[in-house]
């Protein structure tokens, strides 16, 4: 029996209609073949994954993007970044109009915050995307700016993955904020504050830190403790030793330098403590 029997053989069909019909037909096999391989597609050993249906109840894994300088130039970080066992998702160069690399999948796990911790979470690597910026670094009051050109297209940048993954800006961070006992990038004179000012990274209330600033003036400032348990309370990890010890003094200067540039000697004075209380 053929294929077309439900057609009287004593009644054939004109050959102008016969062809067209089918390669109609022959074409709508093709289209549905091409759906029904999308939906089930091979999977582990030829297993087929049918993907036709998709929940609704999911977010992104990315909850922190790191911000890091590179020490070094836009030919040497790309080697470093691509050759060996560190690397980041992003890096922006330091040229007149900066170029953005992607360097690793979003998706994937990139090698850049190293043993590092955020709101008691570890490993930040694992929730985390990170940018590298080229820029030189430095130590002490030596310190290289940023260009306008670049900290421009990292607003663009942050814009982007903040959106699409849906990322806090409380959770926009520096190394030194997730590794202050190692690390200092991206250094006191990134602007954070401009990225704040446009809504893609955190700031202190300044009218609420003058205030605590005149009251710790006059009244003397909290106890260590106390300081600890409000470095806990933004995100970093400090010991709670209730004793201004070596660890509690980098974690400081980690917060002055993003927060208070203009002097960061990890001491907690009134207007440290205040910005920390305000913020």
């Amino acid at each position: 029996m053929t294929a077309f029997t439900l057609f009287p053989a004593a009644i054939p069909l004109p050959t102008a209609l016969t062809r067209p019909f089918s390669l109609l037909y022959r074409l709508s096999v093709f289209v549905l073949a091409l759906l029904l391989a999308a939906c089930a597609s091979p999977g582990p050993q030829g297993l087929k994954i049918d993907r036709s249906v998709q929940a609704v109840g999911h977010n992104s894994r990315v909850k922190v993007v790191v911000l890091h300088y590179t020490s070094a130039s836009t030919e040497q970080s790309l080697k470093i970044l691509s050759q060996q066992q560190v690397s980041s998702h992003y890096l922006i160069t330091d040229s007149p109009r900066p170029r953005v690399y992607q360097l690793v999948d979003e998706n994937r796990r990139a090698w850049h915050a190293g043993i590092s911790e955020w709101y008691g979470r570890p490993d930040i690597n694992t929730v985390s995307i990170g940018i590298e910026i080229v820029n030189p670094g430095g130590a002490d009051t030596a310190w290289a700016p940023y260009s306008q050109a670049q900290i421009d297209v990292l607003k663009l940048l942050l814009s982007d993955i903040i959106k699409r993954h849906g990322i806090d800006p409380d959770n926009i961070v520096g190394h030194s904020d997730i590794a202050p006992q190692r690390k200092v990038d991206p250094g006191p004179l990134f602007p954070w504050k401009q990225l704040a000012d446009a809504g893609l990274a955190r700031w202190y209330d300044e009218f609420k830190a003058a205030r605590h600033l005149q009251e710790f003036q006059l009244s003397g400032l909290p106890d260590m403790a106390s300081i600890q348990a409000d470095l806990r309370r933004v995100g970093y990890t400090v010991p709670d030793t209730g004793v201004l010890d070596q660890q509690t003094r980098n974690v400081l200067k980690a917060f002055q330098m993003r927060y208070r540039p203009r002097l960061y000697d990890g001491m907690p004075d009134a207007e440290t403590i205040a910005i920390l209380k305000a913020l």
